[in-house]
């Protein structure tokens, strides 16, 4: 006897067998046992979840010897005819053959014939969609008024490119796609009467396979049966079906959360040594950051995401150690460089350069953080210690470049800058509490080891001079922490397992910056880069902090004086309205104006 694929082995013979579509098998049986069956059916959905084995069941509760039932017998004549495809007087005809008005011309002209041993004569008419428009034209008085003993089922994944003329005479079903957990438990129900042995954790992957369709996870199954008999492992599965392993994507998710560039990176190499691919990779970790940035967001996803309890649990502990703003900036990295991938040769490279700029993104700082430091700003007192709220669950292997990306583009325009720095006196006072540990006489240059009221001075100014020989160094050396900076001694902080730390701390970079530094000082400079576990309280901020706080209170005295002046508030009372942004002209329309 020849073999029987499971997917029509265990095709649904009742209402009770289909899964994922109750509210169309319950609808149906309804209408048997309440005597209200219509003429016409249209099922529309998803391919393999169900509408042509629907069509067969309502056929069987029609036609079944028993009498008109809710669930047939499968065991009469008639319900096993139908089931084998070769009753008399049910009619399956694929849409895609017959899709001339010729072909439904013969078809009307054999409805005015009753039966020959069945209750009703069923047409069951698979891909209606692709019935011609002449077809479809000469099925409409037909469908609307058939003789008492007809029945029309119609078929389709397309339904918008059936004419609304055959749309509104029907009763329409919209199966949905089958949820990847039933999927796995009508997966694991089969596999234990075939006698295969197999983990949830394969069957899992085989319904992702499926997406959502319960004949394409049955096919997929009957490959991997077929490659692996009745004893599966999930590495053959894995190899088989071509997917990522799972554990190389938790790994890879786990290190961009940790901040681990290197383990990153080693996870790329990993993918690439198993010959997976990398899109298809890019696309899995896009898949995870969704669901654990769901969780983090709503806590109990319900029916938002399909996963197994293990599954969620192993999510939210990853969750845990970011915020969603960090998680929907992963999110939108992945999803540039997978589009990236679409067209490029280099797909490991556009990974690798993701995964790095993830590992390696500055948390942002809190609004109410960032309103404190402010207001201390202006009041000329200090600086309220750094919250560590960003980095919740992590030891602090995070990079404290806060707002790094803009901030690169915008230290050329130091010189507009500078008046913004000398009008209000404010960005001066951050560092006072620094400078206030030092006596008087340490002003001089010499004796500044960490205070930034003076250092600052020889700080920013070698920092200059170090962007205009080497940019991209001097790009670093703005994230950086001036622990200590005198002429002769300089000593720089990173935080553990920044990409600062990892470049600094090359020995080329290390003599690199001596000789700039005494090309600057003019005298040997002993350059020294020390790993930090958090912010440093008793140093100054990095450049770019201080260039963030700078522009965040112009700003806001921009608003303020904007709130304040008079043409404003009066044009705010007359429209009724509130002022949204407020923007600086730039220097000759200023003074035009």
């Amino acid at each position: 006897m020849s073999y029987l694929v499971l997917a029509r082995k265990w095709r649904p013979q009742t209402f009770s067998d289909l899964v994922g579509q109750e509210h169309v098998s319950q609808t149906l049986k309804n209408a048997i046992d309440g005597g209200r069956v219509a003429h016409a059916f249209l099922f529309t959905g998803a391919r393999g979840v169900g509408k042509t084995s629907s069509a067969r069941i309502l056929a069987k509760a029609l036609n079944c010897e028993s009498g008109l039932t809710v669930e047939p017998c499968n065991t009469c004549s008639t319900c096993l005819e139908i089931t084998d495809g070769n009753s008399v007087d049910v009619f399956e005809i694929d849409g895609a053959s017959n899709t001339g008005v010729d072909d439904i011309r013969e078809l009307r002209d054999n409805i005015k014939y009753l039966p020959s041993r069945s209750r009703y004569k069923i047409f069951i008419i698979d891909e209606v969609h692709m019935l011609t428009t002449n077809a479809f034209n000469a099925l409409l008085k037909t469908l609307e008024e058939p003789p008492p003993h007809v029945k029309f089922i119609f078929a389709t994944t397309e339904p918008h490119k059936v004419p609304i003329t055959i749309l509104s005479r029907c009763q329409r079903f919209d199966f949905k796609r089958i949820a990847l957990p039933r999927i796995v438990s009508r997966l694991r129900f089969i596999v234990d009467q075939e006698g295969v042995q197999v983990s949830d954790e394969a069957l899992s992957v085989v319904a992702r396979k499926g997406d959502g369709s319960m004949r394409d996870s049955l096919s997929t199954l009957d490959q991997v049966l077929a490659f692996c008999g009745n004893s599966v492992s999930d590495a053959d599965v894995a190899a088989l079906l071509g997917v990522v392993d799972r554990r190389l994507i938790m790994d890879g998710c786990r290190n961009v959360l940790q901040a681990d560039v290197k383990g990153a990176l080693e996870i790329v190499a990993q993918v690439d040594s198993f010959g997976y691919s990398m899109r298809q990779f890019c696309q899995e970790l896009i898949n995870l950051f969704r669901n654990i940035a769901i969780l983090k967001a709503v806590g109990d996803p319900g029916d938002l995401l399909e996963l197994s309890d293990t599954e969620q649990g192993e999510l939210t502990a990853l969750g845990a150690q970011a915020s969603v703003q960090d998680l929907q900036r992963h999110l939108a990295i992945l999803l540039k460089a997978e589009a990236e991938m679409a067209h490029a040769g280099f797909p490991r490279l556009i990974l690798e350069m993701a995964l790095m700029k993830m590992a390696s993104l500055a948390p942002a700082i809190p609004v109410q953080e960032l309103l404190a430091r402010l207001d201390a700003l202006e009041k000329g007192g200090a600086l309220p210690p750094r919250s560590e709220a960003p980095r919740p669950s992590a030891p602090a292997p995070r990079p404290a470049q806060h707002q790094a990306p803009p901030q690169q583009h915008a230290a050329p325009a130091r010189p507009a800058a500078a008046p913004v720095a000398a009008a209000p006196v404010a960005p001066v006072a951050p560092v006072a509490p620094v400078a206030a540990a030092t006596p008087p006489s340490a002003a001089a240059p010499q004796a500044a080891p960490s205070s930034f009221a003076s250092g600052g001075d020889l700080w920013g100014g070698f920092v200059q001079a170090v962007k205009g020989k080497k940019p991209m160094l001097g790009g670093a050396l703005e994230q950086v922490y001036p622990v200590k900076v005198a002429q002769g001694v300089l000593e720089i902080g990173c935080l553990q397992g920044s990409f600062q730390l990892t470049r600094l701390q090359d020995p080329e970079q290390i003599n690199e910056l001596k000789g700039l530094a005494q090309a600057h000082f003019g005298v040997p400079t002993q350059v020294k880069v020390v790993a930090l576990n958090a912010p440093p309280t008793d140093a100054a901020p990095t450049l770019s902090e201080k260039k963030s706080l700078e522009d965040a209170e112009r700003k806001a005295v921009l608003r303020r004086e904007a709130e304040e002046h008079p043409l404003v508030a009066a044009a705010v009372e007359l429209f009724d309205g509130e002022i949204a942004e407020v923007q600086e002209l730039p220097q000759k329309e200023a003074a035009k104006s």
